[in-house]
């Protein structure tokens, strides 16, 4: 079997477990020239099914793009399933989040998103994994946060931090079942947007930031009330890389998700796609959560920074702790 053939099975897996595929669904792949075999094999697994599929190419000669090409807005019409099957750039997270809110705002559209998707993590671990087993790991970790008020965040690359998540439910993308119809490829997380005013102390990214992959020295990012305040790093110049993404408007500063990974199959490649989804990482991401339970912040952008080995104590509405993870394990 070659691997356009690996990629198309996972891709059907994935379509059927995690965005509920069936035989009557129209579906719309919108892909590019970097990852465009990627995207022909989504296409090609839903038109086998038995879907009416189409294929769309985002125009190489306007990117990085910041609005939605209008051609592109045409076709989302009467669509069932779309997917995002593109390359991940830093400069177009802009479009990415007016093209989701898009998407979204058909209440309607089942959404599988991958930016930055790769042949490796349609043929191996994150896309080969028992589904099953995984909604079942994900539905229990978020029954373990119902009522919970405060999450204590500490990890040993220093991060140490207190989030309120009071009635800010979580959601996952093992498996759409409820609004919003949104799911990453490859999945395996659970998330939160948190009270956005509130969150004091150090996050310290050892790990993967979205669209710029592996951070070659920790960046430190210092919060107060919820917002960045002041980052460091003996990379200067992921600095200023991250300042200027943090300063495209001003909630781009203000805390949005707080994520926790759960794919056994995800691996550390530097791409945050697959590096988000792996065991005992969490990530912390500043800008847009309009999508999530109770979300205020209206960023036009989105940007995770990930860290390894979490240890989360939780406190509850009743009074009682309890601590779900430590050091990356879940309890």
């Amino acid at each position: 079997m070659n691997d356009f053939d690996r990629m198309k099975i996972s891709a059907q897996k994935a379509m059927i477990h995690v965005l509920n595929l069936n035989k009557e669904d129209i579906v719309l792949v919108v892909t590019d020239d970097h990852t465009k075999s990627e995207g022909e094999a989504f296409y090609t697994a839903a038109s086998e099914y038995g879907c009416t599929a189409y294929l769309y190419l985002l125009p190489e000669n306007n990117r990085p793009l910041f609005e939605i090409p209008s051609e592109l807005s045409t076709l989302a019409e009467g669509k069932t399933i779309v997917i995002n099957a593109f390359k991940g750039l830093a400069e177009e997270t802009p479009f990415r989040v007016k093209w989701i809110e898009r998407i979204l705002a058909t209440k309607s559209i089942r959404l599988g998103h991958c930016p930055g998707i790769t042949k490796s993590m349609m043929i191996e671990g994150p896309m080969n994994v028992d589904y099953i087993k995984m909604v079942d790991a994900a539905f229990k970790m978020i029954d373990s946060f119902t009522n919970a008020k405060l999450v204590q965040i500490t990890a040993p690359g220093g991060t140490d931090i207190v989030l309120c998540i009071e009635d800010r439910g979580f959601s996952t993308d093992v498996q759409i079942r409820n609004e919003p119809y949104l799911a990453n490829l490859p999945c395996g997380e659970i998330w939160c947007g948190p009270v956005e005013t509130i969150g004091d102390g150090l996050i310290v990214c050892d790990g993967s930031i979205g669209d710029i992959g592996k951070v070659s020295k920790p960046l430190k990012i210092f919060l107060e009330k919820g917002k960045i305040i002041d980052i460091e790093s003996a990379d200067h110049k992921l600095v200023e890389e991250i300042e200027k993404l943090i300063n495209i408007d001003e909630e781009a500063r203000v805390i949005g998700e707080l994520g926790i990974g759960l794919n056994p199959g995800a691996k550390l490649s530097g791409n945050l796609l697959e590096d988000e989804k792996a065991l005992q990482t969490a990530h912390i991401a500043f800008g847009n959560n309009e999508n999530m339970i109770g979300g205020q912040n209206k960023s036009k952008t989105h940007r995770d920074f990930l860290f390894y080995k979490p240890t989360m104590k939780v406190s509850y509405k009743d009074g009682s702790s309890q601590t779900l993870i430590r050091e990356g394990e879940i309890l």
